[in-house]
């Protein structure tokens, strides 16, 4: 997968896994890990998928419908890019925190969903539910950050709380943090994010 590692100065930090919005790529949420910790490594990665031209993490049927079968594929695939990755860069795979925006929010909630060791925690901004009707893993220990807009007309606010419950079920322990907005990522969101981030790492 296309990408961007850049080792911090703090090993002992998580690594943080950006993952952009559709039709963004590695070098869009750079300056976001930088305001959310300075200190840590990061690894941004570029969707695999083209829609239009436009770099996804995985493909969709229609807006707000996703491909199920491709959305599992890529999750698996991000997965074992995230061993290979922590092997080539010399990182604790077991120390790396998500921060995605929309569909880049989306593809690191299904990591969460399908695998229980994936990530340490996320930062998910404009998230949606990833799948419907599968048992989770266990979560416990799993510390999630969730953006959510009350005027979004992509991930409406019902989605963002139907994530919260199911990520609270499966043993998560989950923060959500509303913005009187759309889509948009704001920089409100990305202070409290910070805010959150730094209260737990």
């Amino acid at each position: 997968m296309q990408h961007i590692f850049k080792q911090g100065t703090n090993s002992v930090k998580p690594v943080l896994l950006l993952l952009h919005g559709t039709g963004g790529n590695e070098h869009d949420l750079l300056a976001l890990s930088n305001i959310v910790d300075p200190e840590a490594s990061v690894l941004s990665v570029r969707g695999n998928v083209l829609e239009n031209g436009m770099p996804r993490f995985f493909k969709r049927l229609a807006e707000g419908v996703f491909d199920e079968e491709d959305l599992i594929f890529r999750t698996n695939e991000i997965n074992t890019f995230l061993d290979e990755a922590s092997t080539e860069y010399k990182f604790d795979r077991e120390n790396i925190v998500a921060i995605g925006y929309s569909n880049g929010a989306n593809i690191a909630a299904s990591l969460l969903f399908h695998f229980n060791d994936s990530l340490k925690g996320a930062i998910l901004h404009h998230p949606m539910v990833p799948r419907r009707g599968i048992p989770l893993p266990d979560l416990t220990g799993i510390k999630v950050f969730i953006a959510a807009g009350t005027n979004d007309p992509i991930c409406p606010q019902k989605e963002s709380v139907e994530l919260l419950q199911i990520l609270e079920d499966a043993g998560a322990s989950v923060n959500v943090h509303w913005v009187n907005t759309g889509h948009q990522l704001t920089m409100n969101e990305v202070e409290a994010a910070k805010q959150w981030y730094q209260q737990i790492y």
